[in-house]
């Protein structure tokens, strides 16, 4: 007779973990192997990243879900390499060969590669592929590929801000190119390396991809699902940034504790501030976050809060605590 499982006693954590996703991983599952190494309540993610790419994959624990939105629309780059002179099924290696053709040295002089990168960059139209979780008619896309079904998909506008394309050979004496992408939301790399490879007239299929920045944070400051797997408890919660960490880009403002406590009852602040379309808003006593809000004409306005219970227990888990003020503000 098999044992009974241990139960996981969950808690309340609130804040960002900074994880550089392994290959082979959903995004879904490797946010539910921290939500367990943690112990967490609540989590969620800012947006897959494909089981065949590594890299940034910053995961939302309690409060901080509230704000994963913001790191989907954020814009994000990566490293990839594009096997030339090979196109497949699904424009990366898990795919069958379609077609293979010559790679020339007249496609991959600086002149020709400048002219593609200059006709990919900035705004551009892409057909989602084939093996996306994209939904048509209640179902993903890939669904349809593996059965065998191409469905009509419409093109999408996305926008490619910087593009790098550095001609490179593999291991195995291959011509490839090296790219390097900052790009919008919603931007399929691997059809960019394939369209980039029908341009050059060769064809090209992704071997490697790597998230290596989201919304500002770099995958230098990320750690791996093997590093947090390695520490104990203590130590896997000191990975754990705070809230404030998705909110980067947004202009700061600090409010005593009369003014802080009417914000987080959903009023509207008045004061000596010029217009902001993203305000991340702290209370002084202690400080903690509240919240996000805009302001227009001199006035701050609410537009997503902590709950008072969360910001105490955020303030109780943080070792600069000072729990004999934390009433003031909230």
């Amino acid at each position: 007779m098999n044992a009974p499982r241990t139960r996981v006693q969950r808690r309340p954590v609130h804040g960002v973990l900074l994880l550089d996703k392994p290959l082979g991983w959903s995004s879904n599952d490797a946010l539910q192997k921290v939500k367990w190494l943690l112990r967490a309540e609540k989590a969620g993610h800012t947006g897959t990243l494909d089981p065949l790419a590594s890299g940034v994959l910053p995961l939302c624990f309690g409060a901080a879900t509230k704000f994963s939105q913001l790191q989907l629309e954020a814009p994000k780059t990566y490293e990839a390499i594009a096997l030339l002179g090979v196109t497949t099924t699904t424009a990366d290696a898990e795919g069958e060969v379609v077609e293979q053709r010559e790679v020339t040295a007249a496609m991959l002089t600086p002149e020709r590669l400048a002219a593609v990168r200059q006709q990919f960059t900035g705004p551009i139209r892409q057909v989602p592929p084939m093996h996306s979780a994209l939904k048509k008619d209640g179902k993903a896309l890939y669904e349809y590929a593996r059965a065998g079904i191409e469905v009509e998909r419409p093109a999408r506008d996305v926008t490619i801000l910087a593009l790098a394309i550095e001609p490179i050979q593999t291991e195995a004496g291959q011509p490839a190119l090296r790219l390097i992408v900052q790009c919008s939301k919603g931007t399929y790399i691997r059809t960019l390396g394939e369209d980039i490879g029908h341009a050059l007239g060769c064809g090209a299929h992704l071997t490697f991809l790597r998230r290596i920045d989201t919304g500002g944070i770099s995958v230098d400051r990320c750690v791996t699902l093997a590093d947090l797997e390695a520490m104990d408890e203590d130590e896997r919660m000191q990975q754990v940034q705070p809230v404030q960490t998705l909110l980067a880009q947004h202009t700061s403002v600090t409010l005593d504790s009369d003014n802080a406590g009417r914000f987080l009852s959903g009023l509207r602040r008045r004061g000596q501030w010029p217009d902001a379309d993203a305000v991340a808003v702290f209370g002084d006593a202690p400080r903690a976050l509240l919240g996000v809000g805009h302001i227009k004409a001199g006035e701050l306005v609410p537009d997503r809060l902590l709950s008072p219970i969360e910001i105490q227990q955020i303030l109780e888990s943080s070792p600069r605590a000072e729990r004999g003020t934390l009433e003031t503000t909230l």
